[in-house]
């Protein structure tokens, strides 16, 4: 009797299938199955009353203890992480090839001086690594480098190294024995995550994973390995730009609505502490067409210039462009501004830019959006130190958002002047502001009377 068997495993949703097919009935995926060979021969299971170590108690009898965490010394890492990174917690970071996020953990484990801390990569060599780590201008004697896939020897290393952190780079490069598919495969991927997993809850040690993404921007591997993880976290940014933003997607130890920023530099990624300076062209002069927008990241408060520009149509139908943010909400702003107010969109190309390669969901910045269009549209400049936080609704009127005093305080801070927001809740704030003018306003008319009107 053969003891192993050929099956076909959905490299997307994991589903199996006894012959090939093109497409996979599970996630309805094209080219997806992958033949893999597993074990068919009887393993022993634990009985039933074996399965649970204790008795059920009454939620009123646990005790209460709080989790201990591991504060590093990067302070953006400590903020999406909720305050640092708990004991025997496994932690998935995800991102684009090149981004950074090799350097990043690199970084972070030469930073836990004294710490022993085992960093394992599946995809560079020893020497690569130590090359990488020589550009930092930090050391950690008690850093040890292992070039390794095989999951039994990764166990091994612990066991004789004991050390206080783990970084595995990356998890689809780590393969079983027990399993006969290649690494990287739904089968391997989710059994090495699972013990390396029990590997951490057991011995109490915490455990960075780097993660591969598919095409479409998703973690590469079984949907599973994002819910057997405690945190997932997404290092994002773009190539031609030095920043770089650590968002938390899934996060058992603390908020997920925190990001981190850094500046990739050739000495590695620096924190960055004032991330609304980034975003903002440092200049003397007023341009027409620019307008200062202040949005959330998480909980975190920035200050982002809104860029637009509005050319008479030079095509049979009118150009819409937006870099940083939403088409259709573009599009619907637009609407809002012809319809509303009896500005001629119909007739003008259109162009919005982000500055700093951001890109923003938040519908905050729809005022500041429609002013620098309507400074664009007449060669108007607005004045630097004017804010704009609100929403733009289908009537014409501006709406409340939320923690608006967060944004009043970042742009206070920053030395702005003039703050334009919902009437509703101007006259709502808890906190006064001394060094910024808070401006309340109900209609587009109106914004653009106090703008543009020379008040």
């Amino acid at each position: 009797m053969a003891k192993t068997k050929t099956i076909y495993i959905c490299q997307s949703c994991g589903t199996q299938h006894v012959k090939w097919q093109g497409k996979c009935t599970g996630c309805n995926e094209w080219n997806t199955l992958v033949e893999e060979f597993v074990d068919t021969r009887i393993k022993a299971t634990p009985a039933v009353s074996q399965v649970g170590k204790g008795q059920p108690k009454l939620i009123s009898e646990i005790e209460s203890v709080a989790e201990k965490r591991l504060a590093t010394p990067d302070g953006e890492m400590n903020r999406v992480l909720g305050g640092g990174i708990v004991d025997g917690s496994v932690i998935l970071l995800g991102g684009e090839p090149g981004i950074g996020k090799s350097t990043l953990l690199l970084q972070l484990a030469l930073q836990l001086h004294p710490l022993r801390v085992l960093y394992v990569s599946g995809e560079e060599s020893e020497q690569q690594i130590k090359m990488r780590a020589q550009r930092l201008p930090i050391n950690n004697e008690n850093l040890y480098i292992a070039a390794e896939t095989r999951l039994e020897r990764i166990a091994d290393f612990y066991r004789q190294i004991e050390p206080d952190l783990i970084v595995v780079d990356s998890i689809q490069t780590v393969y079983t024995e027990a399993l006969e598919s290649a690494p990287g495969s739904v089968s391997q991927v989710r059994e090495t995550a699972s013990k390396l997993i029990r590997l951490a809850k057991d011995a109490g040690v915490p455990i960075f994973l780097v993660g591969h993404i598919t095409k479409e921007g998703t973690l590469a591997g079984p949907k599973v390995l994002e819910h057997m993880v405690d945190t997932v976290l997404t290092f994002e940014g773009d190539r031609h730009n030095n920043y770089r933003i650590v968002r938390t997607s899934k996060n058992r130890f603390g908020s997920t609505m925190e990001i981190g920023i850094y500046e990739m530099l050739g000495q590695g990624l620096r924190e960055v502490q004032n991330p609304s300076e980034i975003f903002i062209t440092e200049s003397e002069e007023d341009f027409s067409g620019v307008t200062i927008a202040a949005t959330l990241e998480g909980m975190r408060p920035l200050l982002v210039e809104s860029q637009a520009l509005v050319t008479p149509m030079t095509y049979g139908s009118p150009q819409r462009s937006a870099t940083g943010f939403d088409l259709r909400r573009l599009n619907m702003l637009l609407a809002v501004l012809e319809k509303r107010c009896g500005f001629k969109m119909g007739v003008k190309d259109v162009f919005i830019n982000m500055a700093g390669g951001i890109r923003i969901e938040d519908p905050a910045v729809d005022l500041s959006l429609i002013c620098s269009v309507i400074s664009s549209l007449h060669d108007i400049p607005i004045p630097k130190k004017y804010v704009f936080g609100a929403e733009v609704g289908l009537s014409g009127e501006v709406r409340a958002v939320n923690r608006l005093e967060l944004r009043i305080a970042e742009a206070e801070k920053l030395g702005f002047t003039r703050f334009f927001c919902a009437s509703s809740q101007a006259s709502n704030l808890n906190k006064q502001f001394k060094e910024i003018e808070v401006v309340g306003t109900g209609k587009l008319e109106e914004v653009f009377r106090l703008v543009f009107g020379g008040e």
